[in-house]
């Protein structure tokens, strides 16, 4: 693969991926069975400040990516494009997909969400433009303390879903669905939408570490 096709096909990789991992999420907004546990948190402040969804998630990822400047983690194209690209999409998507109604058309959109959810996570990583600013906290933290990736991991969602719970955000059996299924849908798409090197030569632009990483809002 030529040098100018590759960093082509990561880009359109990086901003497809985006652009579905927010649809993805509003079908689970509409579906009213449960989000992932960022989104949980973002919908109870939505709840409580009067902005939309994805206007929250862009706010707290910017916020968020304050946070890496005391844990020393560097910002690529693809953790800015994070913070700018997924919350529009997320309130386009909402705004062209009614709530559904009936257990069939809700069940339907949750488990189509989560599934594209698990598509997007792996254009966005296999892309390697960096990772996500939750991520980065993530990576930020484990690296900082000492305190394995699984561990920091488990208590930040732990500590997003409870808040984003009492703040009003949807916890149900898709929270749960997600939480068990995103990871084997991860790597199965990273594998589907793995980049082969260019031939002419490297085009990094800023890279992430795709292995064992998972996409957050």
């Amino acid at each position: 693969m030529s040098t100018r096709r590759h960093l082509t096909r990561r880009l359109t990789q990086l901003y497809a991926g985006l652009a579905l991992y927010g649809a993805s999420s509003a079908l689970l907004v509409r579906s009213g069975l449960g989000l992932e546990p960022w989104n949980v948190l973002h919908q109870g402040l939505a709840e409580r400040t009067g902005l939309s969804i994805g206007v929250v998630l862009t706010l707290l990822g910017a916020a968020v990516l304050l946070a890496w400047i005391p844990l020393r983690q560097r910002p690529g194209l693809g953790t800015i494009s994070n913070v700018l690209v997924i919350g529009m999409a997320m309130d386009a998507a909402l705004a062209l997909v009614p709530d559904a109604h009936g257990a069939v058309a809700r069940v339907t959109l949750m488990v189509t969400g989560i599934v594209l959810n698990g598509a997007a996570t792996g254009l966005y990583i296999a892309a390697r433009f960096g990772p996500g600013p939750r991520d980065g906290l993530m990576t930020g933290l484990h690296q900082r303390t000492g305190v394995s990736i699984r561990l920091v991991r488990t208590a930040i969602e732990f500590a997003v879903v409870a808040t984003g719970f009492a703040l009003g955000g949807t916890v149900g059996v898709g929270t749960l669905l997600y939480a068990v299924s995103i990871g084997p849908l991860a790597q199965l798409f990273l594998r589907v939408f793995a980049v082969p090197p260019a031939s002419g030569g490297s085009t990094v632009v800023a890279t992430g570490q795709p292995r064992g990483a998972i996409l957050r809002p």
